[in-house]
């Protein structure tokens, strides 16, 4: 210790090693001077409430803060210990965290899960790992799988009690992560182990999500084409079914299901296959998607029972199978964590704007900027903001705004186009708002055109879906599949901007959703049951609790029958 110090810092450093945070008695300067009674004065001084901190720092800032942040950190590890990281049992310990820091950090960035996995699906998760694991890549039964498929053995089954579901998603980012979501699901449903083609990105973009294994497609993968299969490849579903009555799958080595959003009816089909009959004696299937097809697999009578059990609610597929299946990497994760500690941790509130524009060349429209203002003016979610204090060019002082306690609102904006965003920071820069609330807007990035299996760009957008997840309320565009995952990944309700018609701004601008669920795009429009094409059914009138899309009139979304909502 240096002996030059004045008395005053001796002391308050001696303050420091009484601390009973630090468990040290009092060594540093006279002990004479302080007697126990006055350490345990002091000590109670200092855990005592923050204004009297706030004097002292006036004069003693270093010490002070000191105390302050000890403080702090102490409450912050307490309130740290109440996160279940696992989830109540979705995730399982023993990942290495270095290696995928998301998997039990992202819990801290949000609020508690609103749904909880049930007993049976976490038991039926723990299962689907175990398949994995046996039957996945580097195993003897993939080895003997892919060696069946490469010689073009067929009526093979389900050898060694494996069988495959190869996922091809495509298109843009959103689309290929409710793809993803969406076939999970369906292996789950089908006992079969999932492999996801990689693309470009996918690697760059999530971790592993089963332990001791892999969910890639191993480049080495034997099938010659398939990426190129189509509808009018022979082994499509809807072919193989059309061409064979009986339901003999024994003449095909692979079964390709095209589930794109215009898909066929013929295609569609493969959303009412029970399994006993067919798909079950093929050992490989591929599928080809790029959005939300769960709420179709609610249909299915053969799955109905099986779906209960795993959600119970049905508002929450999608939220707590992306919570188990989805992890940003590190290089992603870093990403959000960077901007959100520098521009949104800090708020008392946070609102997640998500624009997408179905215009050419996602040029700026004044009429959209009018929608988003309208909207959150008419849910309350953004104040307005006071006139000029003396009118334009007045030079008159500006008017003081009203005091609101000192909240703030930080507005995150997501979207291809930075226009949108310089707009509302630029209102809230030249003009107080009227109720006195502090708004900051920010823009993570502004890339213009969207470009797909683009690593960087699927990277900044993955960030930005995950940092709209960590908002206390979210605004949406209509149609987008952005927007869904934005939403449906931090289990937020979202109020959805429908989409204009002849660059109007609608009325209502936006509407609050039913549940938090994506919107299925592309539904298949019959009974299962019966499988009559030919007769088209409003399939949201089927079951109770798949209903039309807000945004989508067409589109089929998972939620909780009005009768049983929370109120």
């Amino acid at each position: 210790m240096d002996k030059k110090c004045s008395r005053e810092e001796s002391s308050w450093l001696a303050v420091e090693e009484a601390s009973p945070y630090t468990g040290k008695k009092a060594s540093i300067g006279n002990p004479r001077r302080w007697s126990s009674t006055a350490n345990a004065m002091l000590v109670a001084l200092i855990m005592t409430i923050p204004p009297i901190l706030f004097i002292f720092s006036g004069h003693l800032d270093a010490p002070a803060v000191w105390i302050k942040s000890t403080v702090a950190g102490l409450g912050a590890r307490a309130e740290s210990s109440k996160k279940d990281v696992l989830l109540g049992g979705l995730l399982l310990p023993g990942f290495d965290e270095q290696s995928c820091a998301s998997r039990y950090q992202s819990v801290y960035y949000r609020k508690n899960m609103t749904r909880s996995p049930t007993p049976y699906l976490i038991s039926r998760l723990r299962q689907q790992e175990a398949l994995q694991r046996r039957c996945g890549p580097g195993t003897e039964a993939y080895r003997r799988a892919s060696d069946r498929l490469r010689s073009g053995e067929k009526d093979v089954g389900t050898v060694d009690g494996c069988s495959y579901l190869v996922l091809l998603s495509y298109r843009g980012l959103g689309n290929r992560i409710l793809a993803t979501a969406s076939a999970f699901l369906y292996a789950m449903l089908t006992d079969r182990v999932l492999l996801v083609d990689r693309g470009k990105t996918t690697g760059d973009l999530f971790c592993e999500p089963f332990p001791e294994t892999t969910w890639l497609l191993p480049l080495d993968f034997p099938l010659q084409g398939y990426k190129d299969l189509g509808e009018d490849a022979a082994e499509s579903y809807g072919n193989v079914t059309l061409r064979n009555e009986t339901g003999d799958s024994s003449e095909h080595r692979f079964v390709y299901m095209h589930l794109d959003h215009a898909a066929s009816l013929s295609s569609k089909l493969a959303y009412c296959d029970d399994h006993r009959q067919f798909l079950h004696r093929v050992q490989w299937v591929v599928m080809r998607t790029d959005g939300y097809i769960a709420p179709s697999l609610f249909l299915n009578p053969a799955y109905q029972q099986e779906l209960d059990r795993m959600f119970p609610r049905k508002d929450s597929v999608f939220y707590i199978i992306s919570r188990y299946l989805l992890h940003p990497t590190n290089d992603v994760w870093g990403m959000v964590t960077r901007f959100y500690s520098s521009y949104l941790k800090s708020a008392d509130e946070r609102l997640g704007i998500q624009i997408r524009v179905f215009v050419q060349d996602d040029k700026p429209v004044q009429h959209i900027l009018d929608q988003i203002l309208a909207c959150t003016s008419q849910e309350h979610l953004l104040p307005g903001v006071l006139p000029s204090a003396g009118g334009s060019g007045s030079g008159g002082a500006p008017r003081p705004p009203p005091t609101a306690g000192g909240r703030s609102k930080a507005v995150l904006v997501t979207g291809l186009n930075g226009w949108y965003h310089d707009s509302i920071r630029e209102m809230y820069w030249r003009s107080a708002s009227a109720n006195g609330e502090v708004v900051s807007v920010h823009q993570p990035s502004r890339e213009e055109h969207q470009r797909f299996f683009h690593r960087m760009q699927d990277m900044k957008a993955l960030a930005e879906m995950y940092l709209l997840s960590m908002t206390d309320k979210i605004v949406t565009s209509g149609w987008s599949t952005f927007g869904y995952v934005g939403a449906a990944l931090g289990g937020l309700t979202p109020y959805i901007m429908i989409k204009p018609e002849n660059h109007k701004v609608p009325d209502p601008p936006c509407k609050w959703a039913m549940s938090m669920e994506p919107c299925a795009q592309g539904p298949p429009y019959f009974e299962c049951t019966r499988k009559e094409v030919d007769k088209i059914l409003d399939t949201g009138n089927l079951v109770p609790h798949v209903r039309a899309c807000e945004d989508m009139s067409w589109g089929l979304k998972l939620t909780e029958p009005i009768s049983e909502k929370d109120v």
